[in-house]
């Protein structure tokens, strides 16, 4: 066990085999590590939410079901989450991400897997700018109700296969991951949910989200060729 680590409970209707603290930021987070999983997906929540967002864990669970482990955790402090600021600092968030990662790759349990990155409304431009930044380490990167646009230049630089998830009815929202959408010279898709809005509450929307999002991963952190040959460099729009 890591000196980082507590034994852990249940966690968001998930099992939960690890509470961990990533150091040095003093992130709290919850680990899963399915048995023989190869892959492991970061999450990235967006603003007034944490690692305890019901739509994540949602995802995360999906995740684990088909053996792949997942590091659910809090970008932000909650004296920092009081300042409006901090939630729009692209920078800082990107910082804390890539600090989990250096984590998850010291980490014995998790150390030797392929690392995707979940993200969130500005969660999703951090995703996107360590994307960048660390082209080399990360594998699959998925966006969900994601503000891609906040990411700038960073998307130039992404290599990983993309998937980008957006409710038809956000209108706002979707319009700017199309912009972003373009920017892509990496493996690409974006989904859009038909009449779905920003937080996907209508029927059958999340579930929906979270089948999307399962799949890609599952494509792209299978094996060490994967993620570059099962999607198109041009990129497509589907609805579902």
């Amino acid at each position: 066990m890591s000196i980082n680590a507590r034994v852990g409970g249940s966690f968001g209707g998930t099992h939960a085999n690890r509470e961990v603290l990533i150091l040095p930021t003093g992130s709290a987070a919850a680990l899963f590590v399915p048995p023989e999983s190869r892959g492991l997906v970061l999450f990235a929540h967006g603003s007034g939410s944490s690692r305890f967002s019901p739509r994540n864990v949602g995802v995360a669970g999906a995740l684990n079901r088909r053996g792949i482990a997942t590091l659910l955790f809090d970008l932000l402090s909650p004296a920092e989450e009081f300042a409006s600021s901090n939630v729009f600092d692209i920078s800082l968030l990107a910082t804390r991400l890539e600090a989990a990662m250096d984590w998850a790759s010291a980490e014995r349990s998790t150390r030797d897997h392929r690392i995707g990155l979940f993200g969130a409304s500005t969660g999703a431009a951090a995703a996107l700018v360590v994307g960048g930044r660390q082209a080399t380490r990360v594998s699959a990167i998925v966006s969900r109700g994601g503000r891609p646009d906040l990411a700038g230049q960073a998307l130039d630089r992404v290599r990983a296969p993309t998937l980008f998830i957006v409710g038809g009815a956000d209108t706002g929202v979707l319009q700017l991951n199309e912009q972003a959408f373009a920017r892509l010279r990496c493996p690409k898709e974006l989904k859009v949910i038909p009449g779905a809005t920003h937080l996907f509450p209508e029927f059958g929307a999340m579930d929906a989200v979270i089948g999307c999002a399962a799949d890609w991963f599952e494509r792209h952190l299978a094996s060490p060729s994967a993620s570059m040959q099962a999607a198109p460099h041009t990129g497509a729009r589907h609805a579902i």
